[in-house]
């Protein structure tokens, strides 16, 4: 039997960027009675979530809900559009997208990694040069990490999308947006994005199981040529059942309930206050970072992350070691740094569901950390953040 230690006073403090916390609302929607999966009432559930989730995406064209995690939903976009042997073009900007990378050698895709320093976004103008260099079309697919959960820095797709239609290039563009959808503005149409992947434990709210690929018209096409084997993945057997809200297996019911209740949330709040709300708290983060005179992983503050923020460490000072203080004393988890930036960076969330309190009690514990692991800092970052989110009032929709 697994015994927890004693549970302390107040609230934990899960501040990593993902999983987030999960609202009341939901918790309660997910706590109604498991129906019957073939029942009306349950195709009535898959229907309405369906048409929410085309809102969070911005999109006309369908989305396929997989109970797995985000990696189950990087697989099916591989796997559904590609063959053994294709080439694939995947940007270096932190842990996920190297991940994602293995993910596509294993399935037996050859892919080219654009190198990156994981302090910069993916380059659109060095996409677009590679691309008009393949005279040949040997690559299908260009795959990008909108938002890098590892280094809090987000690509511009837009420029991605403009870049490879400057090339004249055919290749399908993919796109992971597990760490912002729901939280940092996201245009599936607009943007022409080809297959978007995205997961329920973040901006949804939601508790890590579900997973999601939004796909285009074009996308589709190319799933009835690629040799991949799939089957659970298979997107024509999901939207086939899909059109009456059913699914080809047995669904996650009680996680559909809570992701009904997360859209519900998004939408009554607008999802352009929830993008204001933040970019308005990870500001405030920036801010109390550098009054602390500590430095932002990102150096390009024209792709800051609104969902979360990595900080370096001072030189000779360990990022695991000032974490676990944090938990010991303050019952508050922050991310860790991962491979690369591995106990030199840490990691604070601020996505999901989060207020001005929330935020402020998260940067207080930061701050009262730093004295108490010896980081060298100056006081005041607390103070700094708070007065921008008061010069900066935000403004409730509802």
């Amino acid at each position: 039997m697994i015994r927890l230690s004693a549970h302390p006073s107040g609230r934990h403090f899960l501040q990593i960027p993902g999983p987030t916390n999960v609202p009341d609302r939901v918790l309660r929607a997910m706590d109604y009675p498991t129906i019957d999966h073939r029942g009306p009432e349950f195709g009535e559930l898959g229907l309405a979530v369906l048409a929410g989730l085309k809102k969070i995406f911005k999109t006309e064209s369908h989305v396929v809900i997989y109970p797995a995690s985000g990696t189950g939903a990087w697989e099916a976009a591989l796997v559904n559009t590609l063959s053994e042997g294709d080439l694939v073009l995947m940007a270096e900007t932190g842990h996920f997208a190297t991940l994602w990378k293995k993910m596509a050698e294993s399935l037996g895709l050859r892919v080219e990694f654009m190198a990156g320093d994981w302090r910069r976004a993916v380059d659109p103008e060095a996409i677009e040069a590679r691309l008009r260099k393949d005279t040949g079309r040997e690559i299908k697919a260009v795959c990008i990490v909108h938002n890098e959960t590892a280094t809090g820095v987000t690509s511009d797709i837009g420029a991605v999308r403009r870049s490879i239609d400057q090339a004249g290039h055919p290749a399908l563009l993919m796109v992971d947006t597990i760490s912002s959808l729901g939280s940092i503005d996201y245009r599936h149409d607009e943007w022409g994005v080809d297959v978007t992947v995205a997961g329920s434990q973040k901006g949804l709210m939601l508790p890590p199981g579900l997973s999601f690929n939004a796909v285009s018209a074009k996308a589709l096409a190319a799933s009835q040529k690629g040799t991949l084997h799939c089957s659970y993945w298979d997107w024509h057997a999901m939207i086939a059942s899909n059109a009456t809200g059913y699914f080809p297996y047995t669904p996650a019911t009680n996680l559909l309930y809570g992701l009904h209740e997360a859209i519900a949330m998004l939408l009554e709040e607008g999802l352009e206050t929830v993008f204001a709300r933040h970019d308005r708290h990870a500001e405030a983060t920036r801010r109390a970072v550098r009054t602390w005179g500590l430095e932002v992983l990102c150096v390009d503050p024209a792709r800051y992350s609104s969902s979360l923020t990595a900080v370096l460490m001072p030189e000779g000072h360990s990022a695991d070691a000032f974490r676990k203080i944090v938990l010991d004393h303050f019952n508050m988890s922050l991310g860790q740094g991962l491979t690369k930036v591995k106990d030199k960076v840490f990691r604070i969330g601020h996505l999901g569901d989060i207020n001005d309190l929330t935020l402020c009690g998260t940067l207080s514990g930061v701050e009262m950390g730093l004295g108490l692991a010896k980081v060298p800092h100056a006081p005041g970052g607390v103070a700094a953040a708070m007065a921008y989110l008061a010069e900066n009032a935000a403004v409730r929709s509802r």
